[in-house]
């Protein structure tokens, strides 16, 4: 699992022209699957994310987490985060996993989400969306269950 993690004022998500998603401050994450990954990596990618600390205390540091602030979530699924470019122009993606398994694994991630967060929104899966945001900070992480656990 891969995901990119944005701390942002405001995200939204539009399809076809529909805002099927929007946020106020907290995280953009940017989610793309593999196939190994499964209920365990999603809890502790998820785990990781929300407990980051990389909102600013009243000092100015970085030493909140989305749980601490009660931010928001937003999660895309893109899997773009799988492609390999090592060869040619063309990017390949037969790292991630494929869709029906990958619907899966970021429905059941979205869920555990929604157990943690008081508000989470999401994209459409499998559509070609549109993903806009302000940036705070800019702050953005990029995690990798791999290196991660």
């Amino acid at each position: 699992m891969r995901a990119v993690v944005q701390r942002v004022e405001s995200a939204s998500v539009t399809v076809n022209g529909e805002i099927v998603g929007s946020i106020g401050t907290g995280l953009l994450i940017l989610l793309g699957i593999t196939q190994t990954d499964d209920d365990l990596i999603s809890e502790r990618m998820l785990n990781k994310i929300i407990d980051l600390r990389i909102f600013p205390d009243e000092s100015g540091a970085l030493n909140r987490s989305l749980l601490e602030i009660g931010g928001d979530l937003l999660i895309v699924s893109q899997f773009t985060l799988y492609a390999d470019c090592r060869r040619g122009r063309r990017p390949s993606f037969t790292n991630a996993a494929p869709p029906e398994y990958a619907r899966t694994v970021y429905e059941k991630f979205v869920a555990l989400a929604r157990q943690r967060i008081n508000r989470v929104e999401t994209g459409r899966f499998r559509a070609m969306m549109d993903v806009a945001s302000v940036n705070s900070g800019p702050v953005t992480i990029i995690l990798d269950s791999g290196e991660l656990f």
